[in-house]
């Protein structure tokens, strides 16, 4: 289905450029002038700001908007163009165009406003990517479930799309994932052994070590720390993926650090960063100041490995390899994301915490030291998330008490438990993921319109019982005249075609959350029609019934295309 802004603007443009070439205007660079909806009823459906070109035109807004209405060919949707002060040009959507759409919606399905912005590109999203040392916990829900809607609706842009999860199974805290096991299945076997307090106290440890005494009983009493850490890490994933896949989450491409190691990528990098000057060796960075300079001689520091980053606007030059000569996770950081550009991905997309945020910023740096363009590069940072039940004697929002079984944090399956699937994935999106989120459990799960979940989900569920009524009744939609079609159903189509500019400007801006305002807003446009817009009824008219019938089939449509847009089911009952 077309984008109406996008047609529109494209024809307000060839008109100012006709009036400039017959010079009723100016010559000048015509500015990007959005399209959108207005903001007061009464002003249209489609408004473009002609006052944005007063200054460039040396005319007056309503002169400037008169002009160019002057000069707009007839265009199919438009039932009116209006002038308005200051310099509004206000288009309103033809009735008749409208009732076509209905068609139209219906016959799009489940491809309903499927765009051609990605047309031949590639797309990666890389979101969880958390170490497989324990369960999904609700800090990482929030970045899949935002990971994942953004992959869908790269998808629906048209895009390539694959979905990436990056792991290091090396390193200090691997190590000690696999000596917790180890003590956990020494203690299976009645040794006298207590963890270190730093080590992984997670009940989910216990259940494994009790795994293990039952497949292989003392057999793995001499094995080292490397056999169990193995051991937890084929456990952990097969956790991690199912969890995932109970919020319908599944990965592409699993892409191990320790691949960048192997291979020799990181050294190759830092190779080609020193080939082009960015890179040096010193006890201390180039800028620190005396008393820096005092405070490493004076602990004996060798010299390390230094990446020149404020050469890019960074603080402070960053280490990138240590004296010792270890990398610093900034290194395989580089490394990765040269690899992910080297593969040929047209927009790569990150969704990290933003206690990532100076990282993500020393990453594009360095692709930059590396003669790289990090523009395909894209960041989405999300803020905390904390489940939260409000406590009547306190009379505050508290939160959920931790999991028994996963130690100190509480995990996805803990809130797909608590909750429902759907609830998770629409409330982790509802907000902008910039802002901190209170995932209130209590709300989640009321079966009312207070719940936003059920009132996207009910909209559905209510076509879908108009269905079955209808087909009970031996009734369809053959055959339906939709100039029976009254004002309500029109306005419900008329918000449904900004579906299409809602998902454009959630791709290219890389806010997912967009989507999930607009079902809301949908639905709120979508109830009250319901209530009036009765189709099996003794005093409808069978005409009337049918094309009302055909309307909530394209209702459905859309609210199907919502709700998998957003990895939500769509449920024929509730």
């Amino acid at each position: 289905m077309k984008l109406l802004n996008k047609v529109l603007q494209q024809a307000l443009e060839d008109a100012i450029e006709a009036a400039q070439e017959s010079g009723e205007l100016p010559p000048f660079a015509i500015p990007c002038i959005p399209v959108s909806a207005p903001k007061r009823a009464g002003q249209g459906d489609l408004s473009y700001p002609a006052m944005g070109l007063a200054k460039l035109a040396r005319r007056k807004p309503l002169d400037i908007a008169n002009l160019i209405v002057g000069r707009l060919p007839n265009l199919e949707f438009a039932g009116e163009i209006r002038v308005a002060p200051p310099g509004f040009i206000n288009c309103f959507i033809a009735d008749d165009y409208l009732r076509l759409q209905v068609d139209a919606m219906i016959e799009e399905g489940d491809a309903l406003f499927r765009l051609d912005i990605g047309r031949g590109k590639r797309a990666q999203v890389e979101f969880v990517s958390a170490n497989p040392s324990g369960p999904i916990t609700i800090g990482h829900t929030r970045g899949a479930v935002v990971g994942d809607a953004m992959a869908r609706l790269l998808a629906a842009a048209g895009y390539d799309v694959q979905r990436e999860y990056y792991y290091n199974n090396a390193g200090a805290q691997m190590v000690k994932l696999g000596k917790s096991l180890m003590l956990r299945y020494r203690q299976q076997l009645g040794d006298d052994v207590q963890l270190p307090a730093d080590y992984y106290q997670g009940g989910y440890l216990v259940d494994a070590a009790a795994d293990l005494l039952a497949e292989h009983g003392d057999s793995l009493r001499g094995e080292s720390w490397e056999r169990f850490k193995d051991a937890a890490e084929s456990r952990m994933f097969d956790w991690i993926k199912r969890s995932l896949a109970s919020i319908d989450i599944k990965h592409d491409a699993f892409y191990n650090e320790t691949s960048l190691f192997d291979s020799g990528k990181i050294w190759a990098v830092l190779d080609s960063m020193r080939a082009n000057g960015h890179i040096y060796e010193s006890p201390f960075w180039e800028g620190a100041d005396q008393d820096e300079i005092a405070d490493v001689k004076s602990k004996g520091y060798q010299p390390a490995t230094w990446f020149r980053s404020t050469s890019f606007g960074d603080e402070k030059d960053r280490v990138m390899v240590k004296s010792d000569g270890a990398p610093t996770y900034t290194l395989p950081d580089i490394a990765y994301h040269c690899d992910k550009l080297e593969r040929g991905f047209d927009i790569a997309v990150n969704v990290l915490g933003t206690d990532h945020f100076s990282q993500a910023q020393v990453v594009k740096y360095g692709i930059k030291a590396m003669g790289m363009d990090p523009e395909p590069i894209k960041v989405i940072f999300n803020q905390m998330v904390r489940a939260v039940r409000w406590n009547d004697e306190r009379g505050e929002y508290e939160a959920v008490k931790q999991s028994k079984r996963a130690g100190d944090f509480d995990t996805l399956d803990d809130l797909v438990a608590m909750t429902s699937a759907d609830a998770v994935r629409y409330h982790m999106l509802a907000r902008s993921p910039n802002s901190q989120l209170d995932f209130d459990v209590d709300q989640v799960v009321k079966q009312s319109n207070e719940n936003p979940v059920y009132y996207i989900q009910n909209a559905y569920v209510r076509c879908a019982g108009i269905f079955r009524e209808a087909e009970e009744r031996g009734f369809d939609d053959q055959g339906a005249d939709l100039s029976h079609l009254g004002e309500d159903e029109l306005r419900f189509i008329r918000k449904a075609l900004e579906l299409g500019n809602v998902i454009e400007q959630a791709v290219v801006h890389y806010e997912p959350h967009k989507i999930a305002f607009f079902a809301h807003e949908l639905a709120a446009v979508f109830h009250p029609i319901y209530d009036r817009a009765r189709v099996l009824h003794s005093e409808v008219p069978v005409d009337t019934a049918k094309a009302r019938l055909r309307f909530y089939r394209a209702a459905a449509v859309v609210f199907y295309r919502l709700l998998r847009l957003m990895g939500m089911s769509a449920p024929e009952r509730m």
